[in-house]
């Protein structure tokens, strides 16, 4: 039996729902589709965002002959199967090949179809829920074009659940009484997911209460189904990067809100210590300086959180996140840091002046190692000027004031000191 997904998969580009920046009325894809020209092409995105629906349009559109293959199942022999049918009478237009998961491939694999891509005989369209540009092979993706598929709206998604409930009320001959609110929160928990969310339908009435020709389609049901399903979280994948570093760039912001939903989104898909990292980092990265102290702070919340466990740790995170959020920001430390480690690769300063070696060994003075060395605490105020750096790069800056509060303070003693 079809499942229901299957059912209701678009046969036209003006069925497909959501991806308007690629194939609305203006969108680009839609544009390449409709020249009957179609390049090699890189699909990425999220699952059931309608990457392979837009592939069968394309195959349907084209008089090439099509061939599917799934990387995760797949192998050499498999690629090397549909090398063989060029030039062969089913295949005199050519083939379009649709390459599923094509990350599952290794570079060997991915290789054997250079050659056939790049002289026509093979149109290549793969799909991948992976960053192309980490996980598909150099040479494959420079003649290819990439297209990133967008998690689905809310919005967009309510017209396909209502298409799905109309179809099974079809099938099955029957009344169906749909509990008020239930579409919506059907679209709401699928995250972005049309499958997800068509799945979610047909499983909802194989389990719903149905008497007297009347199915009963209600939302506590759904709630057991779709408890956790409206995440798209992978702590190996992109969704764990995009989701840390929106993460951090809320915190960098100064927003509170952001930085509390994007932690909550974390701990739902049970992530404790990736945010706990990140929050460390955090602390001396954008806070550092302007608030010293940050790091002690969060590094008391961290910890207490690691005791706590989850459900509870989620009150001394947020506790750190809403903290750094509202404190003062400086990247002061970062910046001197990565300037300091670039001139170190690039060979400078390899000469450490010879007053500031060590003196602490028999024969040193001969050397002359640390011999004009002065000692700055015998002097007034605790300073007193000689070189530190290597003299290549002695008149180096590597660290700059910032602008904020406590660095201005240490900037303004510090100027009537030296002076």
């Amino acid at each position: 039996m079809r499942p229901l997904a299957d059912k209701i998969r678009p046969k036209s580009l003006d069925e497909v729902v959501g991806q308007k920046h690629l194939v609305g009325p203006n969108g680009v894809l839609r544009r390449i589709i409709e020249s009957n020209n179609v390049p090699n092409m890189i699909f990425y995105g999220p699952s059931g965002t309608g990457k392979t629906t837009i592939a069968n349009i394309i195959a349907s559109l084209t008089n090439k002959a099509l061939y599917r293959i799934n990387a995760t199942s797949a192998g050499s022999q498999d690629i090397k199967d549909v090398i063989n049918k060029i030039g062969t009478l089913h295949a005199q237009n050519g083939i379009l090949l649709y390459l599923d998961e094509i990350q599952y491939f290794s570079k060997k694999q991915q290789q054997l179809l250079l050659e056939y891509i790049e002289n026509g005989d093979i149109t290549l369209i793969a799909s991948t829920t992976e960053n192309p540009y980490f996980y598909v092979y150099n040479a494959l993706l420079s003649r290819s074009n990439v297209f990133e598929f967008k998690s689905i709206s809310y919005y967009d998604l309510i017209p396909a659940i209502n298409r799905a409930i109309s179809i099974c009320k079809e099938e099955l001959k029957a009344e169906v009484d749909v509990e008020k609110g239930l579409v919506e929160y059907i679209s709401r928990t699928s995250g972005g997911d049309a499958r997800k969310a068509i799945n979610t339908v047909e499983t909802l009435f194989n389990i719903c209460s149905h008497y007297n020709g009347t199915y009963y389609l209600k939302i506590a049901d759904c709630q057991m189904l779709t408890r956790r399903s409206g995440m798209h979280y992978d702590r190996d994948g992109d969704a764990h990067y995009d989701l840390l570093s929106a993460f951090q760039k809320s915190i960098r912001g100064s927003d509170p809100d952001a930085g509390v939903f994007y932690l909550a989104k974390l701990l739902e898909g049970g992530d404790l210590f990736s945010p706990i990292r990140r929050l460390l980092v955090i602390a001396c990265e954008d806070i550092g300086l302007a608030y010293p102290t940050a790091i002690s702070v969060v590094k008391a919340c961290c910890d207490s959180a690691v005791q706590l466990g989850l459900p509870e740790a989620r009150i001394p995170l947020a506790e750190a996140v809403i903290f750094l959020c509202t404190c003062p920001k400086s990247n002061s430390a970062i910046n001197a840091i990565d300037e300091a480690m670039e001139d170190v690769k690039l060979g400078k300063g390899v000469q450490i002046p010879t007053h500031l070696l060590d003196s602490h060994y028999e024969g040193s003075k001969e050397l002359g190692h640390g011999t004009n060395y002065v000692y700055p605490h015998s002097y007034k105020n605790h300073y007193l000027y000689q070189q530190y750096l290597p003299s290549d790069i002695k008149t180096k800056k590597y660290y700059e004031y910032g602008d904020n509060k406590i660095e201005q303070k240490s900037k303004e003693y510090w100027d009537l000191i030296k002076k």
